[in-house]
């Protein structure tokens, strides 16, 4: 299983994925999660995936067919749509075809498979804009009243964000809500796991500003992770009933 979560923000974009990948406990794997198409200054798309690995690699290997073939079009290349919507549809369109061709072949074996996905960005002269892709290929989309998007084991890091997360939030306090959204899911599935991707767009600029990997074991956030968990029990200590 996996945890991405991308937040839709007034002043720009955070995305943050986990990178495990299981097939049991004793099949586990890293694979990159987060995946970025840009032209800086022109357009930027973040896309962060969920469910069947070979799904996710086969829809992002066709997207990336369709922006290098010399016939691509605004129709057919992320890289040429007019909007983020276009963005949206182009994708959830592949996705919904690799499934059912997937379906298909695990028809025989009685077995199916699926894949989500977020895709985030913003082309110049348009709005920012996140969307989640479901398996069948429609979507729904981020908005001012729910600025946030989860893909994968999405429950344990929901309530920091209900709770913290709005469009007028910091980038700065963005960050530290995803990565403490992330914590909690580490620490109640085993399914989730580090490394970690992070990527930071701010608005437009249509290009990433930072994109960093959080590797087990690193120090600012063991920190921000002890930190928190002090202070979630300091804050239970006061409550009274």
């Amino acid at each position: 299983m996996t945890y991405c979560v991308g937040l839709l923000l007034n002043e720009g974009m955070v995305l943050l994925s986990d990178t495990r990948t299981n097939a049991g406990l004793d099949n586990i794997a890293i694979y990159r999660k987060m995946f970025v198409f840009e032209e800086p200054g022109e357009r930027v798309i973040a896309v962060m995936t969920a469910g069947s690995l070979s799904i996710t690699q086969t829809t992002l290997a066709r997207l990336r067919e369709q922006i290098s073939d010399p016939d691509a079009d605004a129709t057919t290349s992320i890289m040429q749509a007019p909007t983020m919507l276009k963005v949206a549809e182009i994708i959830g369109n592949m996705l919904a075809e690799v499934r059912a061709d997937v379906d298909e072949k695990f028809a025989a074996m009685d077995q199916s498979a699926s894949a989500s996905m977020i895709v985030a960005g913003q082309r110049a002269g348009g709005d920012m804009r996140m969307f989640l892709i479901y398996p069948e290929g429609n979507f729904i989309e981020a908005t001012e009243d729910t600025p946030y998007l989860q893909i994968g084991e999405h429950k344990y890091g929901k309530p920091i964000l209900d709770r913290v997360v709005r469009r007028q939030t910091s980038l700065a306090d963005a960050r530290k809500a995803v990565l403490l959204s992330m914590d909690s899911t580490l620490r109640s599935n085993l399914s989730v796991g580090m490394p970690l991707d992070m990527a930071l767009i701010k608005k437009d600029e249509c290009r990433v500003a930072e994109h960093k990997r959080i590797e087990a074991g690193d120090p600012v956030f063991r920190e921000m992770s002890e930190a928190w968990s002090i202070a979630l029990r300091d804050a239970f200590v006061r409550i009274t009933v």
